[in-house]
C-alpha cells in the first residue's frame, strides 16, 4: 500500500504558476501521474512519467506544465502561464507498473490515490 499526499495548491491569477508536490509513504520510480477534475467535468490525465523519466502530457498542457520527481519519495508538478480552465482538484497517483501504459489518462492503470489539492486560476 501507498499513501500519497498532495500540496502546493491555491489560488492565483491567470499568467501565474505553482507547483504541486506529492509525497510518497513508499520509495517508487513506478509510472506516476497528475490528473485533474473539475466541477461537472470527467477526471482528465495531466502528466506522467515512467520509471526510465519518460514524461507524457496532455495536449492542453504540454509546454507549460512540468512533471519530474525530486526524489524517490515525491513527485512534483511546475505548472506555468495557468490558465482559468486549468482550475480544478489535482490528484497524484502511483502504478505498479513500472512503465506508463498508452492508456494512462484514463487512470486505470493507476493504483494508488492521493486525496487531491485544488488549483484555482482566475482571469
Amino acid at each position: 500500500q501507498v499513501h500519497l499526499v498532495e500540496s502546493g495548491g491555491g489560488s492565483v491569477q491567470s499568467g501565474g504558476s505553482l507547483r504541486l508536490s506529492c509525497v510518497a509513504s513508499k520509495s517508487t520510480y513506478n509510472c506516476m501521474g497528475w490528473f485533474r477534475q473539475a466541477p461537472g467535468k470527467e477526471r482528465e490525465g495531466v502528466a506522467a512519467i515512467g520509471a526510465a523519466g519518460a514524461t507524457i502530457y496532455t495536449d492542453s498542457v504540454n509546454g507549460r506544465f512540468t512533471i519530474s520527481r525530486d526524489n524517490a519519495n515525491t513527485l512534483s508538478l511546475q505548472m506555468n502561464s495557468l490558465k482559468p480552465e486549468d482550475t480544478a482538484q489535482y490528484y497524484c497517483a502511483a502504478s505498479q507498473m513500472a512503465y506508463c501504459s498508452g492508456s494512462w489518462p484514463s487512470g486505470g492503470a493507476f493504483d494508488y490515490w492521493g486525496q487531491g489539492t485544488q488549483v484555482t486560476v482566475s482571469s
